[in-house]
């Protein structure tokens, strides 16, 4: 007994009881390390078989969440109800969040598991890669989404035209406006959670915490996709909605399709302006 009232009493005098608030927190000694910003454009980076082989990851992974996530779409569309089939609505959340999750904790180590143009720009915007390496790896998503929906229209020809192939488009009943902002909210909570997801700081507090970054990231791609499915399909990936789209190739997939790139860009500006200048107040921090 008299051991435990110790354990106590040195756990609770481990930390002091005040704690430093506002900019004193911000003052004292960091227990992290940032990696501060990446060059605009990095000498001999092309020359640089990492960054072959990180777009080579863009590339395969994209190629791979296309691949799944569009078979699954097939399989709802397929199904005389989408509420009671084998898959359903929630179904298609799972794969496409599942499928992040998992592409994510592969690729994290090699590219960063990017797989999203938007969530390339917001960490570009950031400074936390090159311009070459943000547009390669934009390029290698595009093609990878592209080869991914490709696979699918030539497992399922009949049917994959007949369904629509996955391409995404507004919604009978809503509008445009609506499309673009449903759009914008849902990458700005993915890019946001990305940036807390991979802070750092967070990182460092959190330490004792055995939390999988990719978790919380497939997490929010799920409940995106509950909630904007009914409105857009959910795009929230530029690459995605383009590969299927280019696929498809029918005009109703290009109507809205500025939709799918101009929302998710909007959303990852003001995830990355929002983490980097309000959450953690980079402009503000005093320099050493």
């Amino acid at each position: 007994m008299e051991g435990k009232e110790e354990d106590v009493r040195l756990g609770a005098n481990k930390y002091s009881e005040r704690q430093p608030l506002g900019t004193a927190a911000q003052t004292r000694e960091k227990d992290y390390k940032d990696s501060g910003p990446a060059p605009l454009f990095e000498p001999g980076e092309l020359a640089s078989w990492s960054f072959w082989r990180a777009g080579i990851a863009e590339f395969m992974a994209t190629f791979l969440f296309l691949y799944i996530t569009i078979l699954t779409v097939m399989g709802v569309k397929r199904s005389d109800d989408v509420c009671t089939g084998s898959v359903g609505i929630q179904g298609i959340a799972w794969a496409f969040g599942g499928m992040i999750f998992c592409l994510v904790y592969c690729t994290a180590g090699i590219s960063g598991g990017h797989i999203n143009p938007a969530v390339t720009f917001g960490l570009f915007l950031a400074r936390k890669l090159s311009l070459p390496r943000a547009v390669f790896y934009m390029i290698c998503q595009c093609l990878g989404a592209i080869c991914g929906a490709g696979v699918v229209k030539g497992f399922m020809e009949s049917e994959y035209e007949m369904d629509g192939g996955g391409a995404n488009s507004v919604a009978h009943g809503y509008t445009k406006g609506d499309g673009l902002g449903a759009e914008i909210v849902g990458t700005f909570v993915l890019v946001y959670t990305v940036f807390s997801a991979t802070d750092a700081k967070r990182s460092a507090r959190d330490s004792h915490v055995p939390m999988l970054a990719p978790l919380p990231i497939g997490f929010a791609v799920f409940l995106v996709h509950l909630a904007t499915i009914p409105i857009t399909g959910t795009g929230i990936n530029p690459a995605r909605s383009l590969g299927a789209a280019i696929i498809y190739n029918k005009s109703h997939a290009w109507d809205d399709h500025w939709i799918f790139w101009v929302g998710p860009f909007l959303g990852a500006g003001l995830a990355a302006f929002y983490h980097q200048m309000i959450i953690r107040a980079i402009p503000f921090k005093t320099r050493s």
